[in-house]
């Protein structure tokens, strides 16, 4: 059996003409989405190219003169040739520096046109700084343009003439403003969104002297007991030092603080309310709603008289504390019973 009929394959398309018709092999676009960048909006730089690009355009665009320059052609030349001109690599050193002290002479003398023609005879250079400063640059890069473009402009009002490469100089400036700007955001803490994420809880959430003040309002423990407590644990304060200071015996101070600390345990175990409601100095719940006084703020390092009341004061600082304030002394109180000998 021929090879003809036991192919069942279609026969391929052919024109009107009987000429068979060409394959053509589309490619099959892709179902992936490309990521499609968004247009970024307009930066100083881009302002001041099209402010440049309408004055160098039209029937009398700004000029200068290129007689009046070794090396440029024998016509007044628009600035936007000028800047070709300096571009090319044959242009001499001495051509550009003729040429950018009188642009800079110009732009301080009349300023408007001749600034906005300094800074875009410049534009390559400024727009090669902003791209390498803003290359990792996740954020938007038009802060860092607009500095680059503000550092240009200072230098071109005090730059020295007479020194060689007044370009160089003046590049140089508007990299280092670039730079400053750029470090200046990097080291910025990151904005918060309102509503987003946790946040920190309120001060002053949590903290120890609270607890104590809370005991010694609701009559758990003393002034003098909050004040041995505060000092000797959370201030690191020597238990002999802080009973020369009161006028009692070490080991006074010893069972004076042991007999406080018992009595504030058993306190905080029998309150009900949970930790932010006895920080707080909330009163609503059942396990407080027998106490009648109300939470004192107090700060640690900050001495409870037996009233209740913190003295004021100026402290010292540990391991992770701030500007503190410090315990003043108290008159000293006699324990019931007699301290021990040592």
């Amino acid at each position: 059996m021929n090879d003809q009929h036991s192919d069942h394959r279609p026969a391929p398309a052919r024109h009107r003409n009987g000429r068979p018709a060409p394959t053509t092999h589309v490619r099959p676009q892709s179902r992936r989405p490309g990521r499609q960048r968004r247009p970024a909006d307009p930066n100083a730089l881009d302002l001041a190219r099209d402010a440049f690009t309408a004055l160098v355009t039209g029937p009398r665009p700004l000029a200068l003169d290129g007689r009046d320059f070794p090396g440029l052609p024998d016509r007044r030349l628009p600035l936007s040739q000028v800047r070709t001109l300096l571009l090319a690599r044959s242009c001499p050193q001495e051509t550009r520096d003729a040429v950018w002290r009188d642009l800079v002479t110009r732009s301080r003398r009349d300023g408007r046109a001749w600034t906005v023609g300094c800074v875009g005879v410049a534009l390559p250079a400024l727009t090669t700084i902003t791209a390498q400063l803003t290359d990792r640059f996740v954020e938007d890069p038009a802060d860092i343009a607009a500095a680059v473009l503000t550092g240009f402009l200072a230098a071109l009002s005090s730059a020295d003439l007479g020194r060689p490469r007044v370009m160089l100089r003046l590049r140089w400036a508007a990299y280092r403003a670039g730079h400053a700007a750029l470090s200046e955001a990097l080291h910025a803490p990151p904005p918060v969104a309102s509503g987003v994420g946790s946040l920190l809880p309120q001060l002053p959430w949590g903290h120890p002297d609270l607890v104590l003040a809370r005991a010694v309002a609701d009559a758990a423990i003393t002034g003098l007991e909050a004040d041995v407590i505060g000092a000797t644990r959370l201030e690191e304060t020597a238990v002999a030092d802080w009973a020369a200071a009161h006028g009692m015996g070490t080991w006074a101070v010893y069972k004076l603080r042991k007999r406080a600390e018992q009595r504030l345990v058993t306190y905080l175990l029998d309150t009900d309310t949970d930790t932010d409601t006895a920080i707080g100095g909330s009163g609503s719940d059942a396990g407080s709603a027998g106490r009648t006084s109300a939470s004192l703020p107090a700060r640690r390092g900050r001495p409870l008289t037996p009233s209740g009341v913190v003295s004021a004061g100026v402290s010292k600082t540990g391991h992770g504390a701030g500007v503190q304030l410090r315990r003043q002394v108290l008159p000293a109180h006699r324990v019931p019973e007699d301290p021990q000998c040592a």
